[in-house]
């Protein structure tokens, strides 16, 4: 789950970093009463939408005046951002943050994230912050230190903390105040389930103090259920309503740019079916994992799902029965197929637990549905139906 920047600069806040005063607005209504906390005399407007690149588009803006503030809040308000992350159809801004300016001496990047692979938390560390990371790692590798911790209740000793640091050549001052960074990362990571928390940049100021100055966090969404605190932040209007729907579910959905929908279970058949329908030359329209022990009634509404996207022209779903039994994911798809009437094309593959009863029921059932012997055969088949 992701959250807005000023919620993140909260719960830094909270677990003792350094960050720059600012509030957040969800109207232009009133702006000199809400900033009066603020102490300066020049600010930073920034819109708060769940992708980069804001800067470039238009959506951080430096003023140096509350006249300024409140004419460039009302631009940018209700504004499309298209950035690289958003795609084309970009996101309304609905909410602003407006922060104190700091006068940058030097900027900074550093990140705290879980590392899968090797099941270690990693820093990430460099001296080329305030630009996408992506594309130093690309340009500039050498510039990009990462560190992997073991994951202990006690976080990062003073060693491993002096390594994270070391690009960044601090004084002594800065030096303490960034080990207490560091910590405070690390805690956020592990009281908060969050799978990625990323500071770019993080400033020097010409006062010599550290700032968190922008910063983005990721959060487990299999962790969530035991942080209540966090999923209170979701912005729903941040989201895709169909992905929305599909978690009241408990399903994975993700809409993708294609016309084929696809319906499996399990993640690494959801790629290989992806994967598969490309090599054929058409492009699926979305992932959608009903998992390993999905019930009649999860099946029909990820059916539904998939024809709600008007770009779908037909269905590839490809289950490989092991918990889930293929004569329950037959009946759910008659269900869901019968109720909205159906009249695309569809190809099914079964294997695994019951897949015989599974293919009866779509046999018998009346309906257009081509069945597969293998994967291979079945993305061969949706894609000419659909041709």
């Amino acid at each position: 789950m992701n959250i807005h920047e000023h919620q993140a600069k909260e719960i830094l806040k909270e677990f003792g970093a350094p960050v720059s005063n600012g509030t957040v607005i969800f109207s232009t209504d009133n702006i000199k009463e809400k900033i009066s906390k603020l102490k300066s005399e020049k600010f930073v407007l920034k819109a708060q939408i769940h992708a980069g690149g804001r800067g470039k588009a238009g959506g951080v803006k430096l003023v140096k005046s509350i006249s300024e503030l409140e004419l460039e809040a009302k631009k940018m308000m209700g504004k499309k951002l298209i950035t690289h992350q958003t795609g084309p159809e970009g996101k309304i801004v609905k909410r602003l943050y407006i922060e104190e300016a700091s006068d940058i001496s030097k900027e900074f990047y550093l990140s705290c994230l879980v590392d899968r692979e090797t099941s270690k938390i990693a820093f990430i560390s460099s001296t080329e912050g305030g630009v996408d990371i992506e594309k130093v790692a690309a340009e500039t590798p050498k510039k990009i230190k990462t560190k992997k911790i073991e994951f202990n209740e006690k976080g990062p000793n003073e060693k491993e903390i002096e390594e994270i640091i070391s690009v960044f050549e601090f004084d002594e001052l800065q030096k303490k105040e960034a080990k207490a960074l560091i910590i405070s990362l690390y805690k956020i990571i592990l009281e908060r389930d969050a799978s990625l928390i990323e500071i770019n940049p993080l400033i020097i100021t010409k006062e010599k103090k550290i700032i968190c100055l922008d910063a983005k966090m990721n959060f487990d969404d299999n962790a969530i259920f035991r942080r209540p605190e966090i999923l209170k932040l979701r912005d729903l209007n941040e989201e895709d309503p169909v992905e929305i729907e599909a978690s009241k579910h408990d399903l994975a959905y993700i809409k993708l740019n294609g016309n084929i929908g696809c319906m499996v279970n399990g993640a690494g058949l959801a790629m290989a079916t992806m994967d598969i329908i490309k090599l054929y030359g058409k492009e699926p329209a979305n992932f959608l994992d009903v998992g390993g022990g999905a019930t009649k009634e999860q099946v029909s509404a990820a059916f539904k799902l998939i024809l709600s996207d008007k770009k779908v022209k037909g269905i590839l779903i490809n289950i490989f029965g092991g918990i889930m039994r293929c004569d329950i994911l037959a009946q759910g798809v008659i269900e869901a197929a019968r109720e909205i009437n159906i009249n695309i094309p569809l190809v099914v593959r079964l294997a695994g637990t019951n897949f015989e009863e599974g293919k009866k029921i779509l046999d018998d059932s009346g309906l257009k549905i081509l069945s597969a012997s293998n994967l291979n055969d079945a993305a061969k088949k949706i894609v000419s139906a659909i041709k």
